[in-house]
């Protein structure tokens, strides 16, 4: 089972991939929250054109909002990928921190750096999250404990009188094979089949 970090896509073709789900994740989410929100402040009336006209307006801003974030955090998870020569949870936890602190730069310096501290500490969670998911998973789970069962009774062969024989006259049938002649059968049941020969002729 791949780890997150093997399963994603090479670095550079992994920035245009984040961006198209964050968007797509943002405009489907944004869309069921703004619909509900406009069905609730809309007019008696006119309730469904009014949660589809909060949709349009809203939910292409709300995706672009999250393809900004995903861009951005893919950029910086690839400069870490770049920097540090390798992929580790370290990556996705800077790269969170500088994502948080540079959309919040306009504000000044107390509230990119406090903006960075929840960037990172959010990514630390969700990858420590991911992290003991994976160990969890990975734990082999004990095998159950396979009972044997007794083997079912012989069948009558064809010769035989059967279960009820000995009580209608049948009678045990005397053995007149020997130990060889019994050996010999049991050897030749286990003999393998031919093997077919696939040569074009």
């Amino acid at each position: 089972m791949g780890t997150p970090e093997t399963s994603r896509e090479p670095c550079p073709d992994r920035i245009l991939d984040d961006i198209g789900g964050a968007f797509g994740m943002g405009a489907v989410g944004g869309s069921a929250f703004h619909f509900l929100k406009g069905l609730y402040n809309s007019p008696k009336g006119d309730r469904f054109v009014g949660a589809t006209q909060a949709v349009r307006l809203n939910a292409p801003r709300v995706g672009g909002s999250f393809a900004v974030w995903g861009g951005l955090f893919s950029a910086f998870d690839c400069t870490m990928v770049y920097a540090r020569q390798k992929e580790d949870p370290w990556n996705s936890i800077v790269a969170g921190a500088a994502t948080g602190g540079f959309l919040s730069m306009r504000q000044g310096f107390g509230a990119s750096a406090r903006s960075a501290a929840f960037g990172g500490i959010l990514l630390a969670l969700i990858e420590g999250a991911g992290i003991m998911l994976n160990k969890f998973l990975s734990t082999q789970q004990p095998m159950p404990i396979m009972m044997d069962e007794p083997p079912p009774p012989p069948l009558p062969e064809a010769g035989s009188p059967g279960w009820l024989g000995g009580w209608f006259g049948g009678g045990k049938k005397e053995e007149t094979s020997t130990g060889a002649e019994s050996e010999t059968k049991i050897l030749e049941s286990f003999d393998a089949p031919p093997v077919p020969n696939f040569e074009y002729k």
